[in-house]
């Protein structure tokens, strides 16, 4: 498999370039998470970094590459996944999104 030398910014990671594994299209991971274990024998802590671009050429303003953020809020994805055609989900418990009101 083909990998990225990828820089991380932020948290205990920063400053770190690691060799990110990218995927079919050529890129790394959105997200990336590292577990640390716990020193006194607990669950591990994970650290959870977010893809972002790298930055942008001068010129023709062409995007440069990835880098990873620090996401100190940790993962806040809802874990399933997100079609183009699914509804939106609720912002608060009970609400009910309607469409059909015109």
């Amino acid at each position: 498999m083909k990998s990225e030398d990828t820089p991380f910014e932020g948290g205990p990671m920063d400053g770190r370039v690691l060799p990110v594994l990218v995927g079919m299209t050529g890129h790394p991971p959105k997200t990336y998470r590292i577990p640390v274990p716990d020193a006194a024998g607990g669950p591990p802590t994970v650290l959870v970094y977010r893809r972002v671009p790298r930055g942008h050429s001068k010129r023709l303003g062409l995007q440069q590459g990835w880098k990873y953020e620090y996401a100190a809020e940790g993962d806040t994805g809802s874990g399933r996944l997100r079609w183009p055609w699914s509804k939106p989900e609720p912002t608060t418990p009970g609400e009910r999104r309607d469409d059909t009101e015109g």
